[in-house]
């Protein structure tokens, strides 16, 4: 410790002798460079101080605090590079994607770069109270209006978009009941209903809600129970109710079968009569059809016979008789015939022989 002080006594008197000196930097270039890198820095000052950049995601809002046309400027700038005189003009940036206001308990659920506040406390229609986890999506669609209505900065968020987030869920989302939040359905619809009330109060300043997301509902342990105790309860009662209803149908179903196998039955036998009745009615016609032709054969057979019997008892049937007899006798080399006596022949007595033949004179029938 004793050496170190001696030691600082001798460099203090060193550069009180002017023994000691820090040596001189020279840069290359002179006294030119010098003022390239004062020139630089002037610009780069300059740049600071003059300009603004307003990045793509933003919007640009200049106000003027000193000359002509004082005030919150009606232009809106957009990315880029923008001249603003320092003491007389001030640009303010806003947002120009999409926020989001995450209402939640637990931080570590929601997005990173999101506004978290508390969970929407709300209580339902009949009387119980939920806490909802809900995402809010939105954007700044005017930032003239936003600005000059509500403020800078995040004032959009503390002024705007906050304080009538939880008042529009509660007047919505408050009219299910318990159970209702159960149905998704009912849920979303609930929840457009709240981005539709939001933008009525918000889109006259500047800020228009894109989506109201309920991601997430939690009851009190003990009303929880009861849900699910109810729920149990009414999901018994469907059950018994839905085999109640399936046994009536079963039987039901039982009915119809018999009532339409005795049906079929009763057609079956209809069927089979009718086959019976069109076979006999077949048989009925053919019989009478067979028994008409024959009768018209044997008719026709007879009729024959009869014009037959006729045509013999005709002009020239004696002459035909006994033509056919000469015929006969054609065949015979010998005939021996009585000669004498009453019933003798004389082939010479032509007269004998046509009495013998019963062949009369002059055409006789």
């Amino acid at each position: 410790m004793a050496e170190q002080t001696s030691q600082g006594a001798e460099l203090f008197n060193m550069v009180k002798k002017k023994r000691f000196s820090i040596p001189k930097i020279r840069l290359p270039g002179g006294g030119k460079f010098k003022y390239l890198v004062i020139a630089a820095a002037v610009v780069v000052l300059a740049y600071n101080l003059l300009f603004v950049y307003v990045e793509p995601n933003e919007f640009g809002i200049k106000v003027v605090r000193l000359g002509m046309n004082r005030g919150v400027q009606k232009q809106v700038h957009t990315a880029g590079l923008n001249l603003v005189i320092p003491g007389m003009q001030q640009m303010y940036r806003l947002p120009r994607d999409v926020q989001v206001l995450e209402l939640t308990d637990f931080p570590r659920t929601a997005a990173d770069s999101a506004r978290k506040d508390r969970v929407a406390h709300i209580q339902t229609s009949d009387g119980f109270f939920v806490d909802v986890d809900v995402s809010i999506l939105y954007r700044i669609q005017d930032p003239y209006l936003v600005f000059t209505k509500i403020g800078p900065g995040s004032l959009f968020e503390d002024n705007g978009i906050i304080p009538k987030a939880e008042p529009a869920l509660k007047e919505t989302l408050g009219k299910l009941t318990t159970e209702d939040f159960y149905n998704s359905f009912m849920r979303v619809k609930k929840a457009r209903e709240a981005r539709d009330l939001l933008n009525a109060e918000l889109n006259s300043k500047g800020i228009r809600v894109e989506h109201v997301l309920v991601r997430y509902f939690r009851y009190s342990p003990e009303i929880q129970k009861n849900i699910e105790e109810k729920k149990l309860q009414d999901q018994l009662v469907f059950t018994n109710r839905a085999a109640a209803r399936a046994a009536t149908e079963e039987a039901q179903l039982k009915k119809i079968v018999q009532e339409g196998r005795v049906v079929v039955d009763v057609e079956m036998e209809q069927g089979r009569a009718y086959v019976t009745r069109k076979i006999a009615e077949k048989d009925l016609y053919v019989r009478s059809k067979n028994a008409e032709a024959n009768l018209l054969v044997k008719l026709a057979e007879a009729e024959k016979v009869r014009l037959k019997n006729d045509a013999l008892k005709g002009m020239g049937a004696e002459r035909m008789v006994g033509l056919k007899m000469a015929d006969v006798y054609k065949g015979l080399d010998l005939i021996i015939l009585p000669s004498d006596g009453v019933a003798g022949v004389n082939p010479l007595d032509l007269d004998n022989a046509l009495k013998l033949f019963d062949v009369r004179k002059g055409g006789g029938q």
